[in-house]
């Protein structure tokens, strides 16, 4: 460590090299502070062997690190699913327009047969969620007494 006043900036105020016996292990702030290699600690570089060119070369390159999934890939995962199956029930829809009669608690009408499927659907799924998420309180509610 090194104060920048009085003159001193060259002069450590900590332990030096000349305190340590012959042999020692440094101690951390003389470490920290010196970044730059002594002598014996500067070793030359050699480059990589070559290796030879193989007909797959990005079967046999791994990555350093795989990156993780973040919330926002995830998201967007979730919007290309989402546009695809958009367009399949439109696809649906435009091919099956012919009318069908539904019948439904004395009620009847008259619309197209994909649309009446869509509406069936739908109510299955909300059938679904409501009795999941019923069971999801219910679990709640028993963790919050244990």
């Amino acid at each position: 460590m090194t104060h920048a006043r009085g003159g001193a900036a060259d002069r450590p105020t900590g332990p030096t090299h000349q305190d340590l016996p012959e042999g020692a292990l440094e101690p951390a702030e003389l470490r920290a502070g010196d970044v730059r290699p002594g002598p014996e600690e500067v070793t030359p570089v050699r480059p990589a062997p070559a290796e030879p060119a193989s007909a797959e070369p990005a079967a046999s390159a791994k990555p350093a690190g795989k990156a993780r999934p973040t919330r926002i890939s995830g998201t967007w995962v979730a919007v290309i699913a989402g546009l695809v199956v958009l367009v399949v029930l439109l696809v649906f829809i435009l091919q099956n327009l012919d009318p069908a009669t539904v019948h439904f608690f004395g009620a009847e009408g008259s619309l197209p047969l994909a649309i009446a499927m869509l509406f069936s659907a739908i109510g299955g799924a909300v059938l679904v969620a409501l009795i999941g998420g019923a069971r999801i309180l219910q679990l709640r509610k028993q963790a919050r007494r244990r």
